[in-house]
């Protein structure tokens, strides 16, 4: 069952969160869903395994899409995010669990460069505490 406080927090966050914070919640959440994907193939839960790779695909695509092309980044950026979405699709075909240990592993370090690079961000703009 929802549980409808949850839910609200979790659309408050959401809208009121900046591009850089919902980055790094799409970067959390394709992690969840290949933590998902894993869990359905090692249940042979297949519409599981599916379901939760296809919503991760998703978020690699969303990724892809925002990139901003005017920063050189985007450019070494948009190769590793099409090899990641290609991967998926393999492990979806081939039911290898370590395809998409591969792919969490690079979502992990995006992840947890993007998270450094929030906090630098803040630092700068606020001070040393990076708090507002």
């Amino acid at each position: 069952m929802a549980n409808p406080t949850y839910e609200t927090y979790q659309n408050q966050a959401i809208n009121t969160a900046s591009p850089g914070e919902l980055t790094l919640m799409l970067y959390n959440g394709c992690l969840k869903f290949i933590k998902l994907a894993k869990k359905g193939m090692e249940e042979k839960d297949y519409e599981a395994k599916n379901t939760n790779i296809q919503k991760a695909q998703r978020i690699i695509q969303e990724l892809m899409v925002t990139l901003d092309p005017q920063y050189e980044i985007s450019g070494q950026m948009m190769p590793l995010y099409d090899y990641m979405n290609r991967r998926l699709m393999d492990a979806n075909v081939k039911n290898d669990p370590e395809i998409l240990d591969e792919v969490a592993g690079f979502v992990t370090e995006f992840r947890d460069t993007w998270k450094e690079a929030l906090k630098i961000a803040r630092q700068q703009k606020y001070g040393a505490g990076g708090k507002a």
